[in-house]
């Protein structure tokens, strides 16, 4: 059966329409984080930042002569989601390039996706390794674990004197296992003795069992390489029970609900992150603190300074490019060289992680003080 000559009309003119459409809608890039759940702050502060990027760029005209379109989907902190977050994205927003996730597990799951569609993914702060390792299409704009776990063990046996230390990580993420094996490693090499390693989940709200088991070995501090909902619980039930060591963490305790909900219990303690206000010297970094501020009435945490320096390499591999080619994007974002962005100098390596210095920072009862920062 022949189809009317109206009817195939009325194909192409739709066909049009959606040209014209996407035409003005113009280049469309995705984000992908966890902004409500028990992560709500990463996905939040990075959005955030990654907003502030798109504005500063649109109001100068674009790329390639035309606006760019920011489509966020919310992972809810769910790896299942994070998978079908990205596959929306690329689908049915027509995404040339993503950004996210923060967790670690979540960035390989949403990677994953992207891989199989060689479209180019850019992680803020997924610090795991194996992340860029899921394939040739995904980068990140944070440092690794290695060098995390190396910061924090060489400031914990070097600068604060400790030779006895516990861990208790979350046994469910991978950014958790990895960053505590890389302390471990580290932290031993340097002749410490890590006395006892307990493990949770995340979701988990008591942790009596672990704490009871670690301070039977009277560790000088803890290290617990988790995300700032259980870090904070962890240390108000530790303190209750009567330990008075430090307390030592990664960047999974970047974020305001931190010190929101600790009461107090972590003020003193010391966590490693990509950036800090009080060390935001460059013009660059400065110009984002001010923004940031006026905008939001808050200071920046690293993740949002990350997920601004996302945008930002993300944006300069489609300038360079020339075109939305998938191909040729990720081939330019392969050569970013010296990028200068709030959190410093990124320079993407042959395993496309970002060589880069860590900051240490110290928890106060209303925010964190910069303490130290450390170059790779």
């Amino acid at each position: 059966m022949r189809t009317p000559r109206w009817l195939l009309a009325v194909g192409v003119l739709a066909a049009l329409a959606g040209s014209c459409k996407s035409k003005r809608q113009g280049i469309t890039v995705g984000l992908y984080a966890s902004m409500t759940g028990s992560t709500a702050d990463f996905g939040i502060s990075t959005r955030r930042g990654v907003e502030l990027a798109l504005e500063d760029l649109n109001a100068h005209g674009g790329l390639l002569g035309q606006r760019v379109r920011l489509v966020a989907e919310d992972t809810r902190g769910d790896a299942s989601e994070a998978t079908s977050a990205v596959t929306r994205l690329i689908d049915q927003e027509g995404a040339i390039g993503i950004l996210g996730e923060v967790a670690s597990g979540l960035s390989l799951s949403g990677g994953r996706v992207c891989q199989r569609r060689h479209i180019p993914m850019v992680s803020p702060s997924s610090t795991n390794p194996a992340v860029t390792q899921v394939g040739d299409h995904i980068f990140r704009v944070c440092f690794i674990d290695p060098f995390q776990g190396l910061v924090m063990a060489n400031f914990a046996s070097r600068t604060l004197r400790f030779t006895r230390v516990a861990i208790l990580k979350d046994q469910g993420a991978p950014y958790s296992v990895g960053l505590a094996e890389a302390f471990r490693q580290s932290f031993t090499a340097n002749g410490g003795s890590i006395v006892d390693e307990q493990a949770y989940r995340a979701g988990d709200t008591h942790f009596s069992a672990q704490l009871n088991a670690i301070m039977a070995h009277n560790p000088e501090a803890i290290f617990v390489p988790g995300y700032y909902t259980e870090v904070a619980l962890i240390a108000r039930e530790a303190r209750g029970a009567g330990f008075q060591g430090r307390f030592l963490g990664g960047d999974g305790w970047s974020g305001p609900s931190l010190t929101t909900n600790d009461d107090d219990k972590l003020v003193g303690d010391y966590f490693s992150e990509g950036f800090a206000v009080d060390a935001a010297t460059t013009p660059v970094a400065r110009d984002f603190v001010r923004r940031y501020r006026e905008r939001y009435h808050s200071d920046p945490s690293g993740l949002a300074a990350l997920g601004y320096d996302a945008a930002l390499v993300l944006f300069d591999g489609i300038r360079r490019a020339g075109t939305t080619d998938h191909a040729a994007l990720r081939n330019a974002l392969a050569t970013t060289r010296n990028f200068v962005g709030a959190t410093g100098s990124i320079t993407l390596n042959e395993h496309r992680d970002a060589v880069k210095a860590a900051v240490i920072l110290q928890v106060q009862a209303n925010g964190f003080q910069y303490h130290s920062t450390v170059n790779p």
